[in-house]
């Protein structure tokens, strides 16, 4: 059977079993892990259809070929890291958190009917199968990350059951049904179930029957068996109550109370809860999803009948995940990642003294806690969920407030439903959105359905049956349906939500649902009539103090002149954050010799694989910095009083704003100053002082305060009392509320001098602050409008006029978008969720600082006291007092190196010691830059350490040769555009003669690079005229490749001639943001690579299109695996804590090398605040990476590559002893090709032509290859001589061996309280030796259909002499990436451009992602069926057709036929799509063309070239960012302009003749390829439609004949469009 739909799962490993399927006789493989498996979806009657389609196949697939690629690891022994629980600690900690992350797929079926059937349950089962790839599984290959069904209870299965047990049949309305998992040791079961049965006893409940659930335990992985509970069922009946929900409420009460009492228990965290309730039940496990029904018998039963089912399948980032924590939950399947969950959790604890609701009957208290930091952020959006439910709520109503869409500035919401956006303004002040990527199902047992997080980042695609079913699912596909009976396909759009009325059976959409539940309650009357919002008031037009005062204040308050001149005044001239370059090499605070503000110890995190950063860009419109003030009332119960707040457009306040908050009548505003009292001496005085704070805040909250205004404001300031560090004060009141229940009652704001940074604001607002004050820096922004010297350079037009007012706006408008930056990168669009948050890691602060003022935060290597922090603030207030102050502010030299000031790593002397070494080649001279670096003051976390060994020495002799050291080095990612050809070349040719890897960076690459050089004369090539030093045989093409979120120059071509593919996630300047190259380094070669216009900037968006979670990760590493299979994949993340579980993550998604970068590399341009506050060092980030993979038997896989900062061969052995197989160098390689660091990239000046593309200054350069060959050389001769000092013979014997390390006997200024421990933590070793793990084959995608394709005789015969070729091939949702491997022969042979022979191949069914990437000139793809998300994605050419099937059910041009993200990246080739397609369409398409006919939101958002076609209706922000290309929309009812971003394009009706013509034949060629009706109908009154088309122009375009009506003469070309603001 040519059954080819082979569902590759994260590389596992394959074993064989045969299981008989039940009632069918059909023998079916099941193969385990890399999902070559049959799908039970064969035996529904497609394999009859399936063996007429496909001829000349052999009846039964070979599989050994393909399992080459993993092994079977024997488990790893490490030591069991289980905390006690300990019921103290108030605040979610940060590192429960991390340790669990999940992602995943989902779907339900319901009857419309309420009719129970098998059916269902069955259904749901086979789509839960077509889930597989979606999920992971352990390292045993087997162990599922957890999969799982929810059904309404089978009473006639049970009743059946109770019969056979002599048991009299259940009272339906009466009975509760309990799914619990017990300890499975027999005593400690025996004591749970006495404490259940006591518990229900007390309450009144009459326990009927216990059962046990039974079970099919072989079939169950290793690691899974390990943790299997012992499943059992209880029956219990309800007297006292006769109301369905306060039956409900009751079985909740007992379960809280049960959860309570086993709670003080050593084995309380093994007695779980599934379900208990009188409606549904869950059957879930750590199980394959395929395995499930197979596993609980029950299941199988043909008695077990339900009118619906939702199904879920996990993918765990951890190895280690729980049997509980497998979903669905009770009422929740949630697919996605909450990114707030540290700041929800403490936010519903913080509720938990006011919820109160009739309901409850006076019992809230037992019912408490709400929230759990140690479940995965799902199990905690679903108790909050339950709690409101329980409480009355509806479930739509419950996730309308949990999880609320975009409201703001919806042009359907604010127009059609008014009553909507007063029901989400009502609620955002009351509860705090649980903000990230998320599709969640949910079901009360009345109720199922289903909703769409507010960026819509996760497909989900729904359609209904003539016979009264819905189906939703995760993709389409997943079962066999007949399409001549569906009468409904669409998907869920961003915010979107559809529900299912089990009861009445009717089906509610979108806005059906929402506009029920806003209007339950008069929210619009209540608002009006109570929140108050805060009038904007104008800024101080002269300064308020004499400038004398302000330079005091300024040194006191730890201002440097950098400060004040790059950050301050560049945000109030230009109203934007400064740009800097080259990386942050600077010591980190705690090591550093200067004083440091708080401020500097925090390291801002990011989203990077587990969840998206969103774009503030192009995608701002989901995101709001407004923030409400005030008492947060009891959120269980509605009225008017909740709405009595005051709300903020933006934290950022001025002084009279601040002074309006003091006149509001009900917020009765109290300040509290924040000064501590140094008289009686230092010690313990900062301390004394934050719990006199803290008590006066409690004092004044009890008294009926409801802003706290903490301030260091004063007329005079004293020397003996300093002001305290704000963001301490901050963090230790917004704490102290929190532990006494009050925090609910109050907001705080910050009023202060201590801020004047985007780092600055987001640290007060991350640890609670909702608005800060900066008096200081907005005085600094008049002063500097009124000096002299900014008077002269705008008098001279060297700056632009801005009056003392917009000064001070811009320094808002600077920090606001600053703002939205940092909550992007990490995911979260809203100010309010962001707050209190903590999203910070903290680097130098020791224990007893954070559990008072940043508890749950992590500080893995301790720090500062409190007495040392007192220290350094004082350092900074004498200078405002001492005699000999400088009449002008100390710079520090953080940003600039400058004499006298801060220490940086990359400093010239550094520079030129290394550029005399590698051009004189003289080992002396290396050793005197050895010296010098060894001399250094301590820079980073490595300079702690120092080696030490047992053995005694070796001759040099003895060890590993420098060129077998050479070939672990590789050079950073530096896109050719940021760096000059000249230098990328230069560093491409010296790794390639030295046998290491350079890498392409993010911008394509030149083709006549790819072929060896055989003219070279004297060192020079006609080929590469512009380099020096050049032999033949040299080649200068980088061996890694890099796919990057903007898809820069990847072709198929680019791609197949790659070594490695490398994934870019995120960059160590600025990790979970996008690149920039500014317009004036896009020359007309940059431009040409990069398939973009000359002169246009070119911005990346964040990694967000198809690198947004990690099935979405995995589903890219397995396309690029199938287009090049011999090519390992890499990706590239950056430190933070929790990257050992991403890590893990990325390692089930079958990557072959993960890259781990520091903060401190990075070589491009970046916002100063990015640079110096996101990310962590590369020692703590690969400790954790390399421990957690070992841990959890993952790290054979992959090899671990890491970099930042690297300068010399005691780098290389540090990263060795911690794990390390390869070592990158980024900026040191530029430094050895010539670069003098002046720091200046982003500016295209660089003197000597290293990253400029001026032609004039590039002709400086001075770099040959050898010198950079030269370099590593020296480099890996100091790593043989230190390995023959500590007497091993190779590398492999020291990688991961932390015992050869000890801390160095240093004492450092500031603290002696480091703990390096972490760093020396060792958890065993791999099975295999480093250069094992290195050399093992690349990662198979298991046998694919492509393989089939290309075996087939014709089909090679085709692309070998480009002949034609027409065949017909099944598909299924489990084939992904499908014709991907074809492309990728024929680009390897052909190239882009070069085949002539035509491939046209038909397919027909549900295609998996990925469905036709990479096509190539030549390739005619029709698909008959459907597709999922990333149809064509980074297609270069051929032309690809999808239609539905002949007779549907439903309307096709209404229909949603492809899904989310396709066209991804397209750099030619046309796409005609008879439907309507998802969100994202057409993103960054630089040359495709398509018609569609309709799309979701964000349409041809950064195209750069093409044209794009919608015959139908569009979503919102459409063109954004689009810098070329046309785009032509059908605007048939006047909605379309208010959808349009109109940032860049201009909007105009088709009226260039030229722009008629493209359009139309577009038009043809779409109906005669598809036969679209839609088409037809605008083809056959062309005069009625045409004039309802607009034609989107972005300026690159403006004189193009299409766009242009008077081609020749321009002038008069523009009277007939309309133009755009």
């Amino acid at each position: 059977m040519s059954l080819q739909s082979v569902a590759h799962v994260n590389g596992c490993y394959l074993k064989p079993t045969s299981v008989f399927a039940t009632k069918r006789d059909f023998l079916f493989l099941d193969f385990v892990g890399l999902g070559a498996k049959r799908s039970n979806r064969r035996l529904l009657g497609a394999g009859a259809s399936v063996l007429k389609s496909v001829t000349g196949f052999p009846k039964q697939r070979s599989w050994s070929s393909s399992i080459k690629s993993v092994l079977d690891f024997d488990r790893v022994d490490h030591a069991d890291t289980q905390q006690p629980s300990d019921s103290k600690r108030k605040v979610a900690n940060l590192e429960d958190i991390l340790a669990e992350k999940g992602e995943c797929g989902v779907g339900f079926i319901a009857n419309l009917d309420n009719k129970g059937s098998h059916q269902i349950v069955e259904d749901a089962l086979t789509a839960l199968g077509c889930m597989e790839h979606r999920g992971g599984c352990g390292a045993d290959n087997d162990s599922g990350d957890g999969s799982g069904l929810m059904t309404s209870i089978p009473w006639e299965f049970f009743n059946d059951w109770a019969e056979k047990q002599g048991i009299s049949p259940f009272d339906q309305m009466h009975t509760g049904v309990g799914m619990v998992f017990f300890p499975n040791d027999e005593d400690l079961m025996e004591k749970a179930k006495s404490i259940i049965v006591n518990i229900f006893n007390q309450e009144g409940l009459e326990v009927l029957a216990w059962r046990s659930v039974p079970i099919n335990a072989p079939i169950v992985g290793y690691y899974a068996r390990e943790t299997m509970p012992n499943i059992q069922q209880v029956f219990v009946r309800i007297i006292k109550e006769d109301d369905i929900d306060d039956i409900e409420r009751e079985l909740y009460i007992c379960r809280k109370l049960i959860e309570r009492a086993v709670s003080s228990e050593t084995w309380g965290n093994e007695l779980y809860f599934c379900s208990l309730s009188n409606r549904t039940i869950v059957y879930k496990g750590m199980l394959r999803s395929e395995v499930l029904g197979k596993f609980y018998f029950d299941l199988q039963n043909e008695l077990y009948k339900s009118p619906f089912a939702i199904y879920h399948r996990r993918y765990s980032t951890n190895t280690s995940p729980r049997w509980p924590l497998a979903q669905p939950m009770r009422l929740l399947g949630h697919n996605g990642e909450i990114n707030t969950i540290q700041g929800n959790l403490n936010w519903m604890q913080s509720r938990e003294n006011s919820l109160k609701s009739p309901v409850w009957r006076g019992r809230e208290n037992e019912i408490r806690p709400f929230g759990n930091p140690r479940a995965s952020d799902s199990a905690n959006l679903d108790s909050a969920a339950e709690l409101f439910i329980r409480s009355g709520r509806t479930p739509e109503e419950a996730m309308m407030i949990l999880v609320p869409e975009a409201y703001k500035n919806h042009p359907t919401l604010s127009i059609k439903y008014p009553e909507v956006l007063d029901f989400y303004n009502y609620y955002k002040g009351q509860m705090e959105a649980w903000d990230g990527p998320a599709l969640l199902l949910f079901s009360d047992g009345k109720t199922v359905g289903a909703c769409l997080d507010r960026n819509g980042l996760r497909p989900a695609r729904y359609w209904r049956t003539v016979d009264n079913v819905v189906y939703v699912a995760s993709e389409v596909g997943v079962l066999p349906i007949d399409d001549s009976k569906v009468t409904m396909k669409g998907r869920l759009g961003p915010g979107m939500m559809i529900t299912v009325d089990l009861i009445n059976g009717q089906v509610y959409e979108n806005t059906e649902v929402k506009k029920r539940v806003a209007l339950s309650s008069p929210y619009g009357k209540w608002i009006a009539e109570n929140m108050r919002k805060l009038e904007s008031a104008s800024y101080l037009s002269a300064p308020t103090m004499e400038n004398e005062t302000t330079l005091r204040r300024q040194q006191a308050y730890g201002y440097s002149s950098e400060d004040v001149q790059m950050v301050i005044e560049t945000m109030a001239s230009e109203g934007k954050e400064p740009t800097f370059c080259m990386g942050d090499d600077i010591p980190l605070a705690v090591l550093s010799q200067k004083s440091h503000m708080l401020y500097d110890y925090f390291k801002q995190r990011f989203a990077q694989v587990t969840n998206p950063a969103i774009d503030p860009l192009r995608e701002g419109l989901v995101m709001s910095l407004e923030v409400n003030l005030g008492k947060r009332g009891n959120i269980l119960e509605v009225g008017p009083e909740n709405a009595s707040q005051v709300t903020l457009s933006s934290p950022v306040l001025n002084e009279g704003e601040l002074e309006l908050l003091f006149k509001d009548p009900y917020l009765k505003a109290q300040t509290i100053p924040t000064f501590f009292d140094i008289r009686k001496g230092l010690d313990g005085s900062l301390e004394k002082t934050l719990n006199k704070i803290c008590e006066a805040a409690d004092e004044a909250v009890r008294n009926g305060c409801q802003l706290l205004v903490l301030s260091d404001r004063s007329d005079e300031i004293e020397a003996t009392r300093p002001a305290i560090p704000i963001l301490l004060a901050v963090g230790a009141v917004h704490q102290h509320l929190i532990q006494n229940g009050l925090r609910m009652s109050a907001s705080i704001v910050a009023d202060t001098a201590q801020c004047f940074s985007t780092h600055h604001f987001a640290c007060l607002i991350g640890y609670g602050a909702s608005a800060v004050c900066p008096y200081l820096a907005l005085e600094t922004c008049r002063q500097w409008r009124l000096s002299k010297k900014t008077l002269n350079l705008m008098r001279n037009g060297k700056m632009q006029m801005v009056t003392i007012e917009k000064a001070q706006n811009n320094f808002r408008k600077a920090v606001n978008a600053g703002l939205m930056k940092i909550l992007s990168k990490m995911g979260i669009s809203l100010l309010s969720s962001y707050c209190g948050a903590q999203i910070f890691e903290i680097y130098g602060l020791g224990q007893d600082v954070v559990d008072l003022a940043f508890s749950g935060s992590v500080s893995k290597i301790g720090g500062l006291t409190f007495d040392e922090l007192a220290r350094e603030s004082l350092s900074f207030w004498v200078k405002a007092f001492s005699e000999d102050t400088a009449k002008r502010l100390e710079n520090f030299g953080f940003i600039q190196m400058r004499p006298g000031g801060e220490y940086h790593g990359n400093n010239p002397e550094m520079s030129k010691l290394l550029h005399k070494a590698v051009r004189e080649k003289r080992e002396s001279a290396y050793s005197v830059y050895q010296q010098h670096l060894a001399n250094r003051p301590v820079n980073v976390l490595r300079d702690l350490f120092e080696f030490k060994s047992d053995r005694s020495p070796i001759p040099v002799g003895k060890v590993e040769s420098a060129a077998s050291i050479v070939e672990r080095f590789c050079t950073g990612g530096m896109s050719l555009g940021a760096i000059s050809r000249e230098t990328h070349e230069a560093i491409a040719i010296a790794m390639n003669r030295i046998g290491g890897k350079s890498n392409s960076g993010e911008g394509g690459e030149d083709p006549i690079r790819w072929t060896p050089l055989s003219d070279v004369v004297d060192g020079y090539s006609p080929t590469l005229p512009h380099l020096k030093g050049l032999q033949n045989g040299d080649t200068a093409t980088s061996a890694i490749k890099q796919v990057a979120s903007g898809r820069f120059g990847v072709t198929p071509t680019f791609l197949v001639n790659a070594d490695q593919i490398e994934i870019k996630i995120a960059q160590g300047a600025k990790p979970g943001e996008g690149g920039q190259l500014p317009g004036k380094k896009v020359s007309a070669y940059i431009a040409r690579l990069r398939n973009s216009k000359p002169g246009v900037p070119l911005i990346s968006p964040p990694p967000h299109h198809d690198i947004y979670s990690i099935e979405d990760l995995a589903q890219l590493i397995f396309d690029l695996h199938q287009i090049n299979p011999k090519a390992k994949v890499s990706v590239k993340l950056v430190a933070e804590a929790g990257i050992g579980t991403v890590a893990s993550g990325v390692a089930k998604g079958n990557a072959d090398v993960i890259q781990i970068s520091g903060h401190d590399g990075g070589t491009g341009a970046s916002p100063i605040s990015s640079i110096k506050h996101a990310g962590g060092p590369w020692e703590l980030g690969l400790t954790e990476t390399h421990q957690t993979l070992i841990s959890n038997g993952l790290r054979e896989r992959v090899i671990l590559r890491v970099d930042g900062g690297f300068k010399s061969g005691v780098d290389v052995l540090m990263a060795a002893a911690m794990g390390a197989d390869e070592y990158g160098f980024g900026s040191v390689a530029m430094i050895a090709t010539g670069c003098v660091m002046a720091r200046i990239c982003h500016t295209n000046n660089c003197p000597v032509g290293v990253a400029s593309q001026r032609e004039e200054l590039r002709a400086r350069f001075p770099g040959v290859p050898g010198d950079l060959v030269n370099y590593f050389l020296y480099v890996a001769e100091e790593v043989r001589s230190t390995l023959a000092q500590l007497g091993y013979e190779k590398l492999d014997d020291i990688i991961g061996h932390t015992e050869l390390l000890r801390p160095r006997d240093i004492s450092l200024v500031k603290t002696q309280h480091l703990d390096l421990s972490y760093m020396l933590s060792n958890v065993g070793f791999p099975k295999w030796t480093s250069t094992t793990i290195r050399k093992q084959e690349v990662h198979s995608n298991g046998p694919v259909l492509d393989d089939i394709m290309l075996s087939d005789i014709e089909i090679s015969d085709a692309i070998e002499n480009e002949k034609v070729v027409n065949k017909t091939f099944k598909i299924y949702n489990v084939d992904r990436a499908v014709c991907g491997r074809v492309a990728g022969a024929v680009a390897k042979k052909y190239g882009d451009t070069g085949f002539a022979g035509q491939l046209n191949i038909t397919f027909e069914g549900s295609a998996g992602q990925s469905f036709a990437c990479f096509l190539t000139p030549g390739m005619n793809i029709r698909l008959i069926g459907e597709a999922n998300d990333y149809v064509g994605k980074g297609m270069a050419g051929g032309e690809l057709v999808v239609k539905p099937v002949e007779n549907t059910g439903f309307v096709p041009e209404e229909a949603a036929i492809v899904g989310n993200t396709c066209l991804y990246g397209a750099t030619g080739g046309q796409l005609f799509v008879r439907g309507k397609t998802g969100e994202r369409f057409a993103v960054r398409n630089s040359l495709a063309q398509a018609v569609v006919e309709g799309t979701g939101d964000h349409c041809c958002e950064y195209m750069t070239g093409g044209c794009v076609v919608v015959i139908g209706k569009v979503g919102r922000n459409v063109a954004a960012g689009m810098t070329g290309g046309l785009a032509y929309i059908l605007d048939d009812d006047d909605t379309l302009i208010p959808k349009i971003n109109k940032e860049i394009v201009k909007i105009q009706r088709v009226v260039a003749p030229v722009g008629q013509m493209q359009l139309k034949s577009l038009i043809e060629a779409h109906v005669e390829k598809t036969g679209s009706t839609k088409g037809a109908t605008i083809l056959k009154e062309w005069d009625k439609y045409l004039p309802l088309f607009w034609q989107l122009v972005p300026p690159s375009e403006e004189d193009t004949p299409e766009a242009c009506a008077e081609y020749e003469q321009t002038a008069t070309g523009q009277v007939t469009s309309v133009q755009s603001a």
